[in-house]
């Protein structure tokens, strides 16, 4: 986590109430974390608000910007935008506990809190299912062709294919059970 040091919240020597933090984060902080991304060429800022309380930390953290995306149908690079906002509340404990996703408990000693983890996953939570590139045009080729190829539903099977005689007479048997 030494890599990850800049993303630290020290908490410890603020006052209670409202604090406001910004990070600026790239491509770079992404590669720190080892797993294959789906974009690239990231930029990101994340706005963290934290409203320390005498027992716990509230903090809304706040996401936004571009990263790059390869589309579905097309197979082209194209620069998507991201925004999402996750609320936590870290509360102070024993040991450090994240089993809770909206409740994180860290040890009572510790002076900072680490939310590179937050950044990470408010940012790879807001990439889409499907990566469609703005260029892509309802006329394109590329919707003949994956209408072409995409499966169809039973009615239209049905209507397409010819059904040989002796299954129809074992079908009627079965409707009239």
């Amino acid at each position: 986590m030494d890599k990850l040091k800049n993303y630290e919240v020290a908490f410890s020597g603020l006052k209670n109430g409202k604090h406001h933090f910004k990070f600026e984060v790239e491509q770079s902080f992404f590669d720190l974390f080892e797993i294959e991304q789906e974009f690239t060429n990231a930029h990101i800022s994340a706005d963290v608000l934290l409203e320390k309380h005498t027992t716990f930390l509230e903090f809304d953290i706040t996401t936004s910007g571009t990263v790059d995306l390869i589309c579905d149908i097309s197979n082209e690079e194209f620069a998507h935008p991201i925004s999402n906002n996750i609320k936590i509340l870290v509360k102070f404990g024993e040991e450090y506990d994240d089993s809770n996703e909206e409740v994180i408990t860290i040890p009572s000693s510790d002076s900072s809190f680490n939310i590179s983890q937050i950044i990470y996953e408010a940012v790879v939570l807001s990439i889409p299912m499907k990566k469609i590139s703005p260029n892509v045009n309802e006329e394109d080729d590329y919707h003949k062709i994956l209408e072409k190829f995409s499966p169809k539903n039973k009615e239209e099977e049905e209507k397409t294919e010819e059904i040989d005689p002796r299954w129809e007479a074992l079908k009627k048997l079965k409707d009239k059970n």
